[in-house]
């Protein structure tokens, strides 16, 4: 620790609130204790669930000052007493800061538990690594732990084109199911590159015929990104025994066919990734880190900001229409 200046510069707040709330100055580099890892963070990402941390949205302990952030990839700087199996220089990753209590990512170090650091595969590039470490864990979640995916399963990705969506597809594919996705044109031709079967523009007046018509069996895993949470338009598109989940909508009050849904063996998941388990979170960070190895997750970066812009991050991480951001956004401390 003889080498590591005292201080960092962090992106932090000091109360709930908007994003100009952010603040960027300096603090005290963490101390590990006897289980920690501190880490030196070379490239952070901004997730829709760090923007509810920050607003007070999503209620979870915060202790002010606040450094905001969920997920980093850097090298080891130190290690507690009780840590073994990590050393200094060696390249990591993390999913789950920023919440819990847990103070976030968005610094030049930050403490790890030692329960929730990964190794980062020799040859992946920090900002690709950071890019999906998230979006890839709540997709391997959902699909196995809520979907209980099968080889041979159809999968419908209702607005598949964004973080979470391409991953899910690609997960989906590498573990053997049919993909059909839904997404806008433009994002048509990323969707097949990433693995779906079939694309259907979510505009097409005829949507719901097209998806019909590519999932004749009927759908066992529908995932829905969109927020839209339109339950009565899902279930006919199910087959026997089909499962939603649901990871998005935070307001949404959906109508409920109940009988529909019981009789036909159909059920509805709703998670996120903030109540994942050490388990679960192992087991997400074990199939991206062997996907990552073979280069088989692919992402698109919409924006580089370094950690000074952490507040425009956030803007438009929260952004919508015609101008938004089109893919992941990076932040290089």
């Amino acid at each position: 620790m003889d080498s590591t200046p005292a201080v960092m510069t962090a992106a932090y707040i000091t109360g709930h609130g908007p994003a100009d709330g952010i603040r960027v100055g300096d603090l005290p580099i963490p101390v590990p204790g006897p289980t920690d890892v501190l880490v030196r963070t070379e490239a952070l990402a901004v997730n829709h669930v760090d923007t509810f941390v920050r607003s007070g949205a999503y209620r979870t302990h915060t202790p002010f000052p606040f450094i905001i952030g969920r997920d980093l990839v850097g090298t080891v700087a130190a290690v507690g007493d009780g840590v073994s199996g990590f050393q200094p220089g060696g390249p990591v990753w993390c999913n789950s800061l920023g919440h819990g209590g847990r103070q976030g990512s968005f610094a030049q170090y930050a403490i790890v538990p030692v329960e929730r650091l990964y190794r980062l595969p020799e040859g992946v590039s920090p900002d690709t690594a950071v890019s999906v470490l998230h979006t890839a864990a709540t997709a391997h979640i959902g699909l196995f732990r809520e979907g209980r995916i099968r080889v041979g399963e159809t999968v419908l990705v209702n607005g598949a084109a964004g973080g979470v969506g391409s991953a899910v597809i690609q997960l989906a594919v590498a573990a053997g199911a049919r993909v059909v996705a839904t997404a806008s044109e433009r994002d048509a031709e990323w969707c097949l590159a990433l693995g779906a079967h079939t694309v259907v523009d979510y505009r097409d007046p005829h949507a719901t015929k097209r998806i019909q018509d590519a999932t004749p069996d009927g759908v066992d895993i529908f995932w829905d990104n969109s927020g839209e949470n339109n339950i009565e338009a899902t279930l006919p598109l199910l087959a026997q025994g089909g499962r939603i989940i649901i990871m998005a909508g935070l307001r949404s009050r959906p109508t409920l066919p109940a009988g529909e849904l019981y009789l036909r063996d159909m059920s509805i998941r709703g998670f996120v990734i903030s109540n994942a388990s050490i388990s679960d979170l192992q087991s997400a960070a074990t199939t991206i880190n062997g996907l990552l190895a073979v280069d088989g997750l692919r992402t698109r970066i919409g924006a580089r900001l370094p950690l000074s812009e952490a507040a425009e991050a956030h803007r438009l991480q929260e952004s919508r229409g015609p101008d938004r951001v089109r893919g992941r956004i990076v932040v290089l401390p």
